[in-house]
């Protein structure tokens, strides 16, 4: 586990693209989970952000009424994946890549009414200054980054995403929802509910 550490905010760096696009493990719907239609058909990238807009419509009306829920003294956060959900892995050939709009305007609202972001990925640790300014370049509000240590490369992804949403709670933060595109980013339970991304049978990282 990586938490956030201090850094001087960087410029842009010659991170390969390629490279990042391979962390993520790919996986199936996972039950229980808010999904869009998948297929076996290469997806273009019109119908992946059309599906993705599709489960983030889902989302927002539900984030709006469960924040307004708020209890006193009540500290919220989502936690989302990274690779194909918040940016543009597979569909954005530069650095920094752009952000998954559907996404990126979900957290917006939930940032702005003081809900907490969190990042769990499978991405390795020597690429976590990189993967944070990439992702508030794009806007995002970075409460906390976990990417995988040394140690962390040998244990199951969905293991591993499990226990960093247990150290968010154990931080006193209510998940109120986790939102991936990986069955590993939303199995093992430790969020109120879960919104399950297309990755297309795993065509997506």
């Amino acid at each position: 586990m990586t938490r956030r550490p201090w850094a001087p905010r960087i410029c842009a760096t010659a991170v390969s693209v390629a490279a990042l696009a391979a962390l993520a493990a790919p996986a199936q719907a996972a039950d229980g989970t808010a999904t869009a239609t998948s297929t076996s058909t290469k997806v273009d990238y019109a119908t992946w952000q059309k599906d993705c807009q599709t489960v983030m419509d889902q989302a927002l009306p539900y984030l709006e009424e469960r924040i307004a829920q708020a209890g006193p003294g009540e500290k919220q956060a989502i936690v989302f994946d990274i690779d194909n959900t918040t940016l543009e892995t597979d569909f954005g050939f530069s650095y920094p890549q752009p952000a998954n709009k559907p996404v990126l305007n979900v957290a917006r609202y939930a940032q702005e009414h003081g809900v907490s972001l969190f990042f769990v990925t499978a991405r390795p640790g020597i690429i976590y200054l990189p993967t944070e300014y990439n992702l508030e370049h794009d806007g995002y509000d970075v409460s906390g980054l976990y990417v995988r240590g040394l140690f962390d490369l040998f244990k199951d992804v969905a293991a591993y995403k499990t226990a960093q949403r247990v150290d968010i709670e154990n931080q006193g933060y209510a998940i109120i929802a986790n939102i991936g595109n990986s069955a590993t980013d939303l199995s093992g339970g430790h969020a109120e509910k879960t919104f399950k991304l297309p990755d297309y049978d795993g065509q997506l990282s």
